[in-house]
């Protein structure tokens, strides 16, 4: 059986943690920082989320390695 491509675009944007669930980045972090984003809101989008148990076989299938 060949080996499996990783999907560079997942790769950039997914990690698995010891436990096996995907960790990913928050969205709305790119601009609009000083506007209407409170200190509140931007703290929280610095940590890390975790992915969704139903997208989660669908990022497993394209990080086969990791």
């Amino acid at each position: 059986m060949p080996k499996l491509k990783t999907h560079s675009g997942a790769s950039k944007r997914f990690k698995l943690t010891k436990s096996g669930k995907v960790k990913r980045s928050h969205a709305f972090t790119g601009h609009d920082i000083k506007g209407r984003k409170n200190a509140k809101k931007k703290r929280a989008l610095r940590r890390p989320g975790l992915c969704d148990k139903t997208n989660e076989v669908g990022v497993k299938r394209l990080l086969p390695y990791m």
